[in-house]
């Protein structure tokens, strides 16, 4: 599919020039997610030559060689672009190469004077700190020598925040020594999927969903996050992390929080956040003594993936461990609208697919006038289930009638919104959009300090409850270990496994 120039962008997608400062701006994160979506949205037009981009790095290449391993990841848009190689090379005409030690600050006098040029009250001075947590406060006080820190900069954060809520804490501290909360963007590229956003939109949008979006209609909700990768050169930071901190404490309670959130009062930043906290501070605690029913950890053993051998965790890291590289949670939140519905969250590396879905199971018809015609099999639960990758979307699970002769036979069918297949338009990656949002100063996709915490609140007991547990392991190939089925309070309810792709 060709792509070509978006000439005619709706006017809520107008984005003011700005400047990007990408601090670790040679290293992987920059080359393989940020300026790859900095560069779609320079083919799509909500980039242009007004705007400023700078990679900035203790050490930086020529900007032959930068351009050279960057194109490899731009390569499918340069691909499907109406001239891409010439756009690309007009996107690199835009980028900076700046060489500082954001520690001591040294060369950050010539960042200031390439910021001075064009320096205004209004034009947004963006500063993404892609490199380790444990430099972000030492950047922001460089910043600040610098007098970089104006009353149009905003900062932008990548997890983990922390490895606790005590580590947290202290990191938020040292950014909000130096920027307003309201210039700080942290940013859960989950939060940015066209199909998390539409569920703010199936939900709020439509009373068909809302007015049964409670314990009254809903029997349990489960969201599956699985991966088929292993530590892919992450093995000295998901050691020290694993499952529970990198993928629990952000995205799996950040997707909870959506499904579960009240309506807020207005669709704004604040309004949004608000709800999202009062969520996980209704949150049921798991301690050590409820630790068995709510918590099944899993670490992946050898197997195959789409029919190739894999390693195991502790070949793949050269030693043995009990990191936690698979995590299955029920959990309850206690408020009026979901008191007695489980949440089943799980996630995973080496599953069988790399996949991430919602579903959102109804309860069962109370009096089925059917039974005697179609057996108690066809008691099927609807169900709706909300895609989020690979292929977003969402489809609903009903009973039907099946055509033709014999009577009332029911069957189960579907209706479904494939994304790809109803916009017959390339969907923006989840990085692009939030890079947008930061420019037009829109905070509503982005983590608030106060929810930072309180999910680290939440997951701490269950952190440390859960030190003295081996994980089971489990195939790689596999959706986990076996005992993951026992989370359930229902024989009738179990784990509803996602296609990939």
């Amino acid at each position: 599919m060709e792509m070509t120039h978006n000439k005619s962008l709706p006017e809520t997608a107008t984005i003011s020039p700005s400047d990007y400062v990408i601090v670790g701006g040679t290293g992987d994160l920059a080359l393989r997610k940020i300026f790859p979506a900095l560069f779609y949205r320079y083919i799509d037009g909500q980039i242009n030559d007004q705007f400023r981009l700078f990679a900035a790095s203790r050490k930086v290449p020529s900007i032959e060689e930068f351009a050279s391993k960057l194109r490899d990841f731009c390569a499918d848009a340069i691909a499907q672009a109406q001239d891409g190689e010439t756009r690309f090379a007009e996107f690199i005409s835009i980028i900076h190469l700046i060489a500082i030690d954001i520690v001591s600050g040294e060369g950050g006098e010539v960042l200031k004077e390439h910021l001075n040029q064009k320096a205004s009250e209004t034009r947004p001075v963006i500063f993404y700190l892609a490199i380790s947590p444990s430099l972000f406060g030492k950047a922001c006080q460089s910043f600040d020598r610098l007098g970089l820190v104006t009353s149009s900069a905003r900062l932008v954060v990548e997890k983990p925040l922390g490895r606790d809520a005590q580590s947290a804490r202290a990191i938020n501290d040292e950014l909000r020594a130096v920027f307003d909360e309201r210039a700080i963007y942290r940013i859960d590229h989950y939060l940015g999927k066209e199909t998390v956003q539409n569920l703010m939109a199936l939900r709020f949008a439509n009373t068909i969903f809302e007015s049964q979006w409670n314990n009254t209609f809903i029997d349990n909700i489960q969201i599956t996050v699985a991966e088929s990768v292993g530590l892919e050169g992450r093995a000295s930071y998901y050691d020290n992390y694993g499952a529970l901190r990198d993928m629990v404490q952000n995205h799996l309670m950040q997707l909870v929080c959506l499904v579960a959130m009240e309506p807020p009062a207005s669709f704004t930043a604040d309004q949004v956040r608000d709800e999202k906290l009062r969520v996980l501070r209704a949150l049921r605690p798991i301690h050590e003594d409820t630790l068995k029913d709510h918590l099944v950890i899993g670490q992946y053993g050898a197997g195959s993936i789409d029919g190739e051998q894999t390693a195991s965790y502790a070949e793949e890291l050269g030693q043995e461990s009990n990191t936690d590289t698979f995590v299955a949670l029920k959990l309850y939140i206690e408020n009026w609208r979901w008191a007695g519905v489980p949440f089943y969250i799980r996630t995973g590396k080496r599953m069988a697919v790399r996949a991430s879905e919602i579903i959102v199971t109804f309860k069962k018809r109370s009096h089925d006038i059917f039974a005697s015609a179609n057996g108690a099999e066809n008691n099927e639960a609807n169900r709706l289930v909300i895609r989020l990758q690979p292929q977003e979307g969402l489809q609903l699970q009903l009973i039907s009638k099946q055509p033709g002769p014999g009577g009332m036979r029911l069957f189960p069918s579907q209706l479904n919104l494939s994304f790809d297949d109803t916009f017959k338009t390339r969907l923006p990656d989840a990085y692009e959009r939030l890079l947008m949002d930061v420019a037009r100063g829109n905070q509503t996709l982005f983590m608030r300090h106060d929810e930072v915490i309180a999910a680290w609140d939440f997951i701490d007991p269950i952190i440390s409850a859960a030190h003295f547990i081996a994980p089971e392991i489990y195939e790689s190939g596999s959706y986990g270990p076996e005992s993951q089925k026992s989370l359930f309070d229902d024989e009738t309810q179990n784990w509803h496994n996602p296609e990939g792709a």
